[in-house]
């Protein structure tokens, strides 16, 4: 605990304020010229509601406000001559807020409300003048409150954007060093697990040359191998998805749909409509999006067909994937990291994403994005 610092809360701060002001009000108008017996009481009632309700200014500053402007009139037109010390309060309040145009609107109509109370209260030329000198005294206050809550309002707010770029400052470097550890961890793995990839293979190969049976054990340690080295190429090619390396979009679905088909699995392509000039993130994200549909059905579906569908709209881009797997309306979709990542990408980009069973077998894997919100 740092004992040479003593926080005070919030709402102790405002309960002190509205009480020091509730008092001034008070002993001012008291101690002043006083009204008739009824209006005394009315006036002081309003005095201490105007002043009391500073201790909500920062939950309801406009409330605050418009309660404060309203006691003022009351206990101006009950015979009060006191200055609107809790108007200018709230003003100070909201304006800190942000809430500037509500506040001189609010003002203004308050100035004028006052004046006409005042000269209908002080009858006669010394009323006039005593009126026109109480209007000059509030003006400046006014303008005078307003400035300190417009003045710390601007401070507050450099402050949270200054806060917000070191947050994002930090982030970047976060995922930058992500990224960097990735790709080491990547590099180091790859190694070790092309020395075991290749030792089996060579003992694999050894063995059926001599004419002995292979272990099955050596056979899933061969085909492991296999598949780890497939799944860390597919990592390598996602991390270096970044701002050095040629953006992935469109113009690429039709080679990535003849590679998956040269691994032993008939896909077909459509593109519907005329092609629009896309952004990069839409057509990046439409790219991985069949991407990792396609994965998916060649590693997890058992699927001897698949099928893909671009369709291009005027403001937006329809990408569907369906194959005919052995998913059933029964199956509930596993969230893997895969489709968490898809949903994670269209979102962003402000559109949907559904991934279901389709029909009597089979999977479909569809997506939204919209052209002109996306950036």
């Amino acid at each position: 605990m740092d004992r040479g610092r003593f926080h005070v809360p919030a709402g102790v701060r405002d309960w002190a304020v509205a009480l020091g002001v509730t008092a001034l009000l008070l002993a001012t108008g008291l101690s002043g010229e006083r009204p008739g017996t009824d209006a005394e009481l009315l006036g002081s009632a309003l005095l201490a509601v105007g002043g009391l309700a500073l201790a909500a200014r920062r939950r309801a500053p406009l409330t605050v406000l418009t309660g404060t402007a309203l006691s003022a009139v009351g206990y101006a037109a009950a015979g009060f001559d006191v200055l609107a010390v809790p108007y200018l309060v709230a003003v100070y309040g909201a304006v800190r807020a942000g809430h500037r145009s509500r506040t001189v609107a609010a003002s203004v109509t308050l100035l004028a409300v006052l004046h006409i109370t005042a000269l209908i209260f002080h009858e006669g030329p010394t009323g006039e003048a005593l009126a026109q000198a109480r209007h000059v005294l509030e003006i400046a206050w006014l303008i005078a409150a307003f400035a300190a809550g417009e003045a710390l309002h601007q401070a507050e707010r450099r402050a949270d954007e200054a806060e917000r770029t070191r947050e994002e400052a930090a982030r970047r470097r976060a995922d930058e060093e992500r990224l960097h550890i990735a790709r080491e961890l990547h590099d180091s793995l790859t190694h070790q697990i092309s020395i075991i990839k290749v030792q089996s293979e060579v003992a694999v190969h050894v063995t059926r040359k001599r004419g002995e049976p292979v272990p099955h054990t050596l056979l899933a340690i061969q085909e492991a191998g296999r598949e780890a080295t497939r799944e860390l190429r597919a990592t390598l090619e996602a991390l270096r998805d970044d701002d050095t390396a040629p953006p992935r979009g469109l113009d690429h679905i039709a080679e990535l749909v003849e590679r998956t088909g040269r691994a032993g699995l008939e896909v077909t392509l459509t593109m519907e409509g005329p092609r629009p000039d896309v952004p990069a993130a839409v057509g990046r994200t439409a790219y991985r999006i069949v991407q990792e549909a396609l994965t998916n059905v060649v590693r997890h579906a058992a699927a001897a067909t698949a099928s893909v569908r671009i369709d291009c709209r005027p403001d937006s881009l329809a990408v569907q994937v369906d194959d005919d797997g052995s998913a059933t309306p029964d199956t509930v979709p596993m969230p893997g990291l895969g489709l968490l990542g898809m949903r994670e990408r269209v979102t962003a980009l402000g559109g949907r994403l559904s991934a279901e069973p389709r029909g009597e077998h089979g999977f479909t894997v569809r997506a939204e994005l919209p052209v002109e919100r996306a950036s």
